[in-house]
């Protein structure tokens, strides 16, 4: 059965398979279809999204960092399928989706990007108007697929820069992260069978074609730089026959169907509430793995601490005291950051080399085996480690990561990134000097994997850490290393470490805590 169209916004009736099998024309041959599977969630570089919410404006690259025991998403993102005529409204609507859910993140995916790189020949016919970019064949259903695919597991993707003043894409492109929710938009958003897989809501945009024309006429002149002429040309003998072939019968496959595009806002609200609804499934089950995974474990094996010695128990003595005054605070800590870098670099790969003395003598030494160290602070915290590494790492780089956490979702957003290039190739030094939940650590690290780094070539260094992120870091990033001074058992009801160590950002540089931190949030706060 069809989808039925919206007046009122309410969601189509399911179909039965034979609405799907009328379209086999439009897909290549597939084996039996899969069942559905369950609607679930999960995060968007080069140039951030700005996301807008009813509350404020925000840019962010971050996504949550809710993993399994076996370091990959508890749940995978909420993918939306959007698709319609051209001109039908499709990215008003994605717009008014983003911004009715107010979530923190949702990345817009559009097909236009895929176009695929023309011919000579054909570079010429698009030129005359005389190439039909309203053809299946005009998309690169290879790199669409792959690319959401990625995106759907959390996954960073590089996407392509398409000009449709040349008709041609740009030599760079952007990076986008994954997301909690993910809105691909499109002519040909439900005209592959592998695609249609990726899709967990589709959503069909169906606005009158005389609209639509003046819509195309209005873009396609004052932003692609067309005459009136050419775009009507087109659209009579490409663009219309194209809706009506391989456009309109995919109405039939979709969930719900929106007549009048961003115009039917009963519509865009009923969609809303679903997808909220799918986010707060994910979010109970998210808790729940949390709470499992925190429970009574043997600590991880690739947890070190640096040995309790009469000196490193007698520092930690200094600066729990609520009493210690600042001046001794930044004194005992630099002393106790400088022992941790010590201790993390033994750990670093070393190889066998001999060597000869002033006297003449071979000596059988050891050196680093790697190509570079690059230190790496979660800011802002993160950075009073920095010196300590560049005091005994020559030519050290340095990078750093800025996280805070939503005053309204709780969950962490990366809001700025400076990462030396090629750090694909180093050991990575990731500082911060209190973890907590291990919330944003674990952000920092998806960030460096996504940005290629080894997960066995990270080393997280925290002066203090609470059982509950040691836990959190080893089950979800198995190989990354962790290491600090010490690690204590409890975190109470506003995850603050016990009986820990107080907000190290501000007992460091001196400014006052909000009433509501954790321990993790001494690095997130600015």
């Amino acid at each position: 059965m069809a989808a039925a169209p919206l007046p009122e916004g309410a969601p189509a009736e399911p179909h039965d398979s034979s609405s799907a099998e009328s379209l086999d024309r439009l897909y290549p041959a597939m084996g039996s279809t899969k069942p559905p599977r369950k609607r679930t969630t999960s995060q968007c570089k080069s140039e951030p999204p700005l996301l807008r919410t009813s509350k404020r404006t925000i840019y962010t690259a971050g996504r949550p960092p809710w993993y399994n025991e076996h370091g990959t998403q508890s749940k995978e993102a909420f993918v939306i399928g959007l698709g319609g005529g051209s001109a039908s409204g499709k990215t008003t609507v994605a717009t008014m989706i983003i911004e009715a859910l107010d979530v923190p993140w949702v990345v817009l995916l559009s097909m236009d990007s895929f176009y695929k790189v023309l011919t000579k020949q054909q570079q010429e016919q698009a030129a005359s108007n005389d190439f039909n970019f309203d053809h299946p064949d005009a998309f690169d259903f290879d790199l669409i697929i792959a690319t959401l695919k990625k995106l759907k597991q959390g996954k960073s993707v590089k996407i392509p820069i398409y000009d449709f003043t040349t008709h041609s894409r740009k030599k760079e492109w952007k990076t986008l992260y994954g997301a909690n929710v993910i809105i691909f938009e499109g002519i040909m958003a439900f005209a592959d069978k592998e695609l249609l897989k990726l899709l967990d809501l589709k959503i069909f945009v169906d606005t009158d074609s005389d609209i639509r024309l003046v819509r195309r006429l209005r873009r396609d002149i004052s932003e692609r730089g067309r005459d009136i002429e050419g775009v009507i040309k087109q659209y009579n003998k490409f663009v219309k026959p194209a809706f009506d072939q391989y456009i309109q019968p995919t109405m039939r496959l979709a969930d719900i169907v929106v007549p009048r595009g961003s115009g039917n806002t009963v519509a865009i609200d009923l969609i809303v509430q679903h997808v909220h609804s799918q986010l707060e499934e994910r979010e109970l089950s998210v808790r729940a793995a949390l709470a499992s995974a925190h429970q009574c474990h043997p600590l991880p094996q690739t947890l070190s601490v640096l040995k309790s010695t009469p000196q490193v128990r007698g520092m930690h003595t200094i600066i729990r005291n609520k009493e210690t005054s600042r001046d001794e605070f930044i004194f005992y800590s630099k002393r106790l950051m400088r022992l941790l870098i010590e201790h993390a670099l033994s750990l670093l790969p070393f190889q066998s080399c001999t060597v000869q003395t002033p006297q003449g003598h071979d000596y059988e030494g050891r050196t680093y085996s790697g190509k570079q160290i690059t230190g790496v602070s979660i800011l802002r915290a993160g950075e009073t480690m920095e010196p300590a590494l560049r005091a005994v790492c020559k030519d050290v780089r340095i990078g750093t990561i800025l996280i805070q956490t939503n005053c309204n979702t709780g969950e962490p957003e990366l809001h700025y990134l400076r990462l030396p290039k090629d750090i694909s190739e180093d050991h990575v030094i990731l500082m911060d000097c209190t973890v907590s939940t291990g919330a944003a650590a674990m952000m920092a690290v998806r960030v460096l994997l996504d940005h290629d780094v080894p997960e066995d070539k990270i080393f997280l260094l925290s002066l203090l850490m609470a059982e509950m992120g040691v836990h959190s870091v080893a089950y979800a990033f198995p190989r990354v290393k962790i290491i600090t001074t010490a690690v204590d058992k409890k975190v109470n009801d506003l995850f603050r470490i016990i009986p820990g160590i107080g907000n190290f950002g501000d007992r460091y540089f001196g400014t006052d805590a909000p009433p509501d931190w954790s321990d993790d949030e001494d690095a997130l706060s600015t």
